[in-house]
C-alpha cells in the first residue's frame, strides 16, 4: 500500500485547509484510512479514522466539530477538511493505512507527512 499525502501550508487562525491522500495498492480495500499529527517535541496523535467500506468515523476531541474525514472511492483518496484552525493544530499531518486504531503503532502503512502551520 502507497500513500501520498499533499494539501498542507500556512493559515491563520479560523482558516480552512483540505489535505488529501492517495492511496494506490492491493490490499487497501480491506483497511482503515486516519489521519495523524506530529507537532514539535511531541509524540504523533491520532485526529481521525474512517473505514474504507464506511462505516463510523472517529474523531480526536481535540478536533471534533471542526475537521470531517472522508473518502472517495472512485478516487482513491482520503480527505481532512479541517475547519476553524487554531495555533495547536500546528503539525505535521500523516496519513495511515491499517486497522481501526487510534494507536499510530497498530499502523503499518504511512505517507509522508504534510506541514500544517496555523499563526497570526
Amino acid at each position: 500500500v502507497q500513500l501520498q499525502a499533499s494539501g498542507g501550508g500556512s493559515v491563520q487562525p479560523g482558516d480552512s485547509l483540505r489535505l488529501s491522500c492517495g492511496v494506490s495498492g492491493p490490499t487497501f480495500r480491506s483497511i482503515a484510512m486516519s489521519w495523524f499529527r506530529q507537532a514539535p517535541g511531541k509524540e504523533r496523535e491520532f485526529v481521525a479514522s474512517i473505514p474504507w467500506f464506511g462505516g463510523t468515523t472517529r474523531y480526536a476531541d481535540s478536533v471534533k466539530g471542526r475537521f470531517i474525514i472522508s473518502r472517495d472511492k472512485s478516487k482513491n483518496t482520503v480527505y481532512l477538511q479541517m475547519n476553524s484552525l487554531q495555533p495547536e493544530d500546528t503539525a505535521v499531518y500523516y496519513c495511515a493505512a491499517g486497522p481501526l486504531s487510534d494507536s499510530p503503532e497498530s499502523y503499518t502503512y504511512w505517507g509522508r507527512g504534510t506541514q500544517v502551520t496555523v499563526s497570526s
